[in-house]
């Protein structure tokens, strides 16, 4: 296996499919392979790509971060899934999202639309008066559909979950994270960006993003996502950062909690149920949090099984877990460095999947 990984990691980057890249496969609990590629930063001077490189995660956060601290307060049974927001937010004087639930906001199935530049004006506010007028903002926003009617990939969803996941721990999603996930698994490198955070030494550690227009600066060590940066440094969209180990760390016990293992952070009913398909929307891939592969053209390639979750980050960022052949691949790239126009890796990953799960006897 060992050679022909290095081989195709090779292609990507002579094809400039990105900059740099670490590639992380496992089989159940163990590392089969386990290299780094490339470069981290091109400009303004070249540092090499390393295991240990902290990546800009973008939407790996919504299954790492916040889908997680929900699997925790539901299992807590602070959460209902199917309890309307209106009942958790007060006051709530937004009538046409009433019935919206955190179920729905989980399997983008809430009519809320994908994405907005809020970042243009929020900085205008000064800093803590941004995530307040935000979520005002978002729940102001005309629905594209009724909800449970259409499957639509939605970042302001999740915005809003950290806003329920606060009003129920009064916690900052950063802390709760940290002190009930993060810690205890020994996660050093696992965070949510943010302004309080001390992170002058870790900089250098990061993967270079983007040389942004509007902050008129390459990118590295914190969050590419504008509207995450506007906030602060996450909201419940973006903003997590983590290294390829940790991000391993993590799933590996979410993995053994979903096969029965009730001794860790969760319990196997509360991970099983969050990483099932819905069913909600006819044709949806959506779990709670989680994707599952698509018939066609999933960035899982063909071989993952139909029990299989993952999510990909437009940094460049992808985890693909089979629970049935209990294989993991992590592949975290820069791809953006420097500039977001490079989408080659739109038809590389899933044939980097593909080889992979070849290797492994699966496909043809």
């Amino acid at each position: 296996m060992e050679n022909k990984m290095t081989e195709i990691l090779k292609r990507g980057l002579k094809e400039k499919v990105y900059p740099g890249a670490v590639l992380l496969i496992a089989r159940e609990e163990d590392i089969v392979f386990f290299h780094n590629m490339g470069n981290r930063t091109l400009s303004p001077r070249s540092l090499p790509m390393e295991k240990e490189t902290i990546f800009d995660l973008a939407s790996l956060t919504k299954p790492l971060a916040t889908t997680l601290a929900a699997m925790k307060l539901v299992e807590e049974n602070l959460l209902d899934l199917d309890e309307p927001i209106s009942s958790l937010i007060d006051p709530f004087p937004w009538r046409d999202k009433g019935d919206i639930t955190p179920r729905l906001l989980l399997n983008h199935s809430s009519g809320l639309p994908d994405w907005k530049p809020y970042y243009l004006e929020m900085r205008k506010l000064p800093i803590k008066e941004r995530k307040p007028a935000v979520r005002r903002m978002i729940m102001e926003e005309t629905l594209i559909e009724k909800p449970k009617t259409v499957s639509l990939y939605s970042d302001l969803g999740f915005m809003i979950l950290e806003w329920i996941i606060e009003v129920i721990t009064g916690k900052d999603l950063s802390s709760f994270l940290d002190n009930t996930f993060y810690k205890p698994l020994g996660l050093k490198h696992l965070y949510l960006d943010h302004i309080n955070r001390d992170a002058v030494n870790e900089k250098e550690l990061c993967a270079a993003t983007e040389d942004c227009p509007w902050r008129k600066e390459i990118i590295q060590g914190h969050v590419h996502d504008e509207n995450a940066y506007a906030l602060g440094g996450y909201s419940g969209h973006a903003g997590l950062f983590g290294t390829a180990q940790d991000i391993f760390t993590l799933t590996t016990a979410l993995v053994n909690i979903y096969h029965g293992d009730n001794s860790g952070l969760l319990k196997s009913k509360t991970v099983r149920t969050f990483l099932s398909r819905q069913g909600i929307i006819p044709g949806s891939t959506w779990a709670l949090g989680w994707d599952t592969p698509s018939k066609n053209n999933s960035s899982s390639g063909n071989w993952f099984s139909s029990n299989s979750i993952g999510h990909t980050g437009f940094t460049g960022a992808s985890i693909w877990i089979d629970l049935k052949k209990n294989i993991t691949v992590i592949f975290l790239t820069n791809r953006i460095h420097p500039t977001r126009s490079n989408e080659k890796i739109k038809e590389f990953r899933p044939e980097l999947h593909n080889l992979i799960m070849r290797k492994f006897g699966y496909g043809l």
